[in-house]
C-alpha cells in the first residue's frame, strides 16, 4: 500500500483519542524536562517515527501532523526520493568547508538560482542565519552602492514579525516573550505597521537600505497582507532605491500553492531569504539569493560559514529544487488549501472567529471565551490531530504536502469536535 493509502487506512484509529501519556513516554517527557533547557512548551506527545503526513509515538500511536515542522517538512516526513539522495551523499562525503571546493555546492547553487530567477544564492543553515545574512548584506550593499553614510544603514521591519530568535533579529520584535530581558538590542531598524504602505513611505530616508518582510506573517498566526500591498511595496522601493527583501522561510517552496508566497501578487523582491523546506526535512538548509548588482558585495573573508554549503546539504537541497521543478507540490498545496478553507469557513460562528488560508496554511481565530488555542490544540491531540497555538487563540496547521483530501477532513472534523465539546 503507498504512504498515503496507509494513512487513510489509519484514519479511525488516528481519530480515536490519544491516552494518558504512557509510563515510557512520561520518562522521555521528564527527562527532557530535567536537562534540557525550557525553551518550548511541547504538547505532552513523545514521538519517535514519521512517515509521510504522519508521525507515531513511543507507544505506537499514530496522529497527523498538522504542523509539519513549521513547513520544514513540506514534503512529509522520510520522504523517499530525498532519503535516498541524503543516504547516497552520506556514504560519500558530507563537510569540506568552503576552504575548498566540493561537487555538490554548484549544481545547487545553479538549481535554486534558477528556481528563484536570481544570479546567485549565499548558502547556509538555519533561517535566522539566512535572515542575518540578508541584514549584513543589504546593509553593505547600503553603503557600497548606494553610498549610505558610514555607521548609518536602516532596516525597516514590520509589526508582528517573526524572522528568527538570534539577538539582533529579536531586537526589531514586537513580541516580549521575544524581547524581554535580551536587551540591550543592535540598532539600525525601524519598525512599521505591517501592510501600512504609508507607514512604510514615510519612514524612508537616506538611511534606509531595505524593507524586510513576510509576505504572509506564519508566527503570527497566517497573516495575509492587504490586497495590492506587495505591488506597492515592490514599487516603493523600486522608486526609492531600497532592497526588497522577502523573508520566505515558511511561506516559500509551495506552502502556499505557488513556488513563493510573493508569486501570488506577481511580485519579485530584491532578496528571497529561504529555509525550512530546503532541506526537505533531514538537514538544515537555507540560503540568499538575489542578482549580482546585490549579493555581490560579499567578497571572500567577508561573510562565511562551516557547514554552509556543505556537500550533504547543497545534495538535499539540489534534490528538493528539482522536486518543486516540476510544479506537483505547488498543485496539491493549491488544491488542498482550497479544500481546507472551504471546510474551515464551515466552523465561523461555531467556535471559530474568523479564518485565513493561503495554499495549505491556514490561521483559525478561536473564540477566546470558548479555549485557548493551547487548549484547542490539546483538545486535537487527544483525536490524533497534531497543530500549534500563537498569540493565545489562535491554532496554524500546514499539513505535509502530501496529505490527502481525507486527512484535509480529518483534520477539520477533528476541530470541529473539539469546539463542539466545548461548547457542551
Amino acid at each position: 500500500m503507498d504512504r498515503n493509502g496507509e494513512g487513510r487506512a489509519s484514519l479511525g484509529h488516528a481519530a480515536a483519542g490519544a491516552p494518558t501519556p504512557s509510563r515510557t513516554a512520561r520518562e522521555h517527557i521528564e527527562r527532557t524536562e530535567r536537562f534540557a533547557a525550557r525553551n518550548y512548551h511541547p504538547l505532552p506527545v513523545v514521538l519517535s517515527g514519521g512517515d509521510g503526513a504522519w508521525v507515531t509515538d513511543v507507544d505506537g500511536r499514530r496522529y497527523l501532523d498538522c504542523l509539519a515542522g513549521y513547513s520544514a517538512l513540506n514534503f512529509g516526513h522520510c520522504p523517499p526520493r530525498l532519503l535516498r539522495c541524503a543516504h547516497e551523499q552520506l556514504d560519500r562525503l558530507t563537510l569540506t568547508s568552503r576552504a575548498f571546493y566540493n561537487d555538490q555546492l554548484g549544481p545547487f547553487a545553479e538549481a535554486l538560482a534558477g528556481l528563484t530567477g536570481k544570479d546567485r544564492v549565499l548558502p547556509m543553515n538555519s533561517g535566522a542565519e539566512a535572515v542575518e545574512t540578508a541584514i549584513k548584506v543589504s546593509r553593505k550593499w547600503g553603503y557600497v552602492t548606494k553610498g549610505v553614510e558610514a555607521g548609518r544603514a536602516t532596516v525597516l521591519t514590520m509589526s508582528g514579525n517573526f524572522h528568527g530568535r538570534t539577538t539582533t533579529i529579536v531586537g526589531f520584535s514586537d513580541d516580549p516573550l521575544a524581547t524581554d530581558d535580551y536587551g540591550p538590542f543592535t540598532p539600525g531598524f525601524t519598525r512599521v505597521p505591517y501592510g501600512d504602505i504609508r507607514a512604510l513611505a514615510d519612514a524612508i530616508d537616506d538611511t534606509v537600505v531595505a524593507v524586510l518582510f513576510e509576505p504572509v506573517q506564519g508566527e503570527g498566526g497566517v497573516v495575509l497582507p492587504p490586497p495590492g500591498f506587495l505591488r506597492e511595496l515592490r514599487e516603493l522601493c523600486t522608486r526609492r532605491d531600497v532592497l526588497m527583501v522577502a523573508d520566505e522561510i515558511q511561506s516559500g517552496l509551495a506552502r502556499t500553492g505557488r513556488t513563493f508566497a510573493c508569486d501570488h501578487d506577481e511580485v519579485v523582491p530584491d532578496v528571497y531569504v529561504l529555509g525550512k523546506a530546503l532541506g526537505g526535512g533531514l538537514h538544515p538548509v537555507s540560503a540568499v539569493a538575489a542578482d549580482d548588482d546585490v549579493l555581490g558585495v560579499i567578497t571572500p573573508g567577508t561573510h562565511g560559514s562551516t557547514f554552509g554549503g556543505n556537500p550533504l546539504a547543497a545534495a538535499i537541497g539540489h534534490e528538493v529544487v528539482a522536486m518543486l521543478a516540476t510544479g506537483e507540490y505547488q498543485e496539491r498545496a493549491r488544491v488542498l488549501g482550497e479544500r481546507l478553507d472551504t471546510r474551515l469557513r464551515e466552523l465561523v460562528g461555531a467556535g471559530v472567529l474568523a479564518v485565513r488560508v493561503r495554499g495549505l496554511w491556514a490561521g483559525v481565530d478561536i473564540d477566546p471565551a470558548l479555549m485557548t488555542g493551547r487548549e484547542a490544540c490539546e483538545g486535537l491531540l487527544r483525536r490524533g490531530v497534531l497543530a500549534k497555538d500563537t498569540h493565545g487563540s489562535t491554532v496554524r496547521f500546514a499539513p505535509a504536502l502530501v496529505a490527502t483530501e481525507d486527512e484535509i477532513d480529518l483534520l477539520v472534523d477533528a476541530l470541529g469536535d473539539v469546539l463542539a465539546t466545548a461548547r457542551g
